[in-house]
């Protein structure tokens, strides 16, 4: 009896310790079966995969990808799904980090959704080990509720944050060759309309009367307050409050959309008078010509920066100069 105790109890000992142990069989068994896609699971196969002991970690997917369930985002996302295993299968990564990808549809598994009490699909659970160095005392698995289209990435991410540290695949997406030849020949077709073009669009591309334009276009409506109109919502007009209308707003950081497009026009007049003083009075050649052009121009100018300063003491009444004749 005395050498028949220990004998008992290092037989129970060792049969507590095998059977606390995973069979590493197993996850070679079903990982040489999702080299390339996750697994297919039924009820069956679900609960062997995620039964206690295990060595390895299992991300499922309960998703319903039939047309008669009508789940759009789980037909969407599983070729994002099968994304991220291929993903994980071809990269390379630590030998001991142990990871399986899985889908139980709800067609082949209506009792294991039942048993999770599931409403809605797709869902995404992890199941960490139970025994080896990644094992945690708390087993029991995290979860993956979709509130709307995600991406691979974003998922990808979410799983990798609850995985051991370390080096771990990344996600590589296959290159879309219909998306790469389509670039190419639109490129191509672009390079050769170009190339056609060119002697008729080069001329007008390359005119500088065109780009002055367009650049005294943009410096006006810039320096009118046009992007000022954009970012603040400013209304259009407002009541003057005894029934008539207000163009300009009091103030200095104030204005109205009618305002910006008189002080644009003010500007635009000052700027083709000064340009025609500048350069096309010049080319007249009649002296007498010149001079009428050289006071109706000049007549202009004065006109519109009188009203221009006018309307700036409209704004500040603290303003003290103005200019006649307004």
């Amino acid at each position: 009896m005395k050498l028949f105790t220990p004998i008992v109890t290092i037989i129970w000992v060792v049969t507590c310790a095998f059977a606390a142990s995973a069979d590493p069989s197993k996850f070679e068994k079903y990982q040489s079966l999702s080299r390339q896609r996750p697994l297919d699971l039924d009820d069956s196969s679900y609960e062997d995969l995620t039964s206690k002991p295990r060595d390895y970690h299992v991300a499922v997917i309960l998703t319903a990808t039939d047309v008669r369930y009508g789940c759009i985002l789980c037909r969407d996302f599983q070729p994002e799904w099968e994304l991220i295993a291929r993903s994980w299968n071809k990269g390379s990564k630590p030998e001991e980090l142990k990871l399986l990808f899985a889908t139980l549809d709800f067609s082949q598994g209506k009792a294991t959704f039942q048993k999770l009490m599931l409403q809605t699909a797709p869902v995404v659970l992890v199941f960490p080990p139970t025994v080896g160095p990644f094992a945690k005392v708390d087993d029991s698995p995290l979860r993956f509720d979709f509130s709307g289209p995600i991406s691979a990435d974003q998922l990808y991410t979410w799983i990798n944050r609850h995985l051991p540290d370390g080096s771990k695949p990344p996600l590589v997406r296959p290159i879309n060759y219909m998306r790469l030849i389509s670039a190419v020949t639109l490129l191509m077709g672009a390079l050769t309309m170009f190339t056609v073009l060119s002697p008729y669009v080069l001329p007008i591309i390359r005119n500088r009367n065109l780009w002055a334009a367009f650049s005294l276009i943009a410096i006006l409506l810039f320096t009118s307050g046009h992007m000022f109109n954009h970012i603040r919502k400013v209304p259009y007009v407002v009541g003057d409050g005894k029934g008539g209308i207000s163009y300009f707003a009091g103030g200095f950081s104030n204005q109205f959309g009618m305002e910006t497009q008189i002080v644009a026009a003010i500007y635009a007049v000052l700027s083709f008078a000064t340009i025609a003083l500048a350069m096309k009075v010049p080319r007249i050649a009649d002296n007498k010509a010149q001079q009428v052009a050289v006071v109706i121009w000049g007549t202009v100018l004065l006109g519109m920066y009188s009203f221009l300063l006018s309307v700036f003491k409209a704004k500040n009444g603290g303003y003290p100069f103005f200019l006649p004749p307004f």
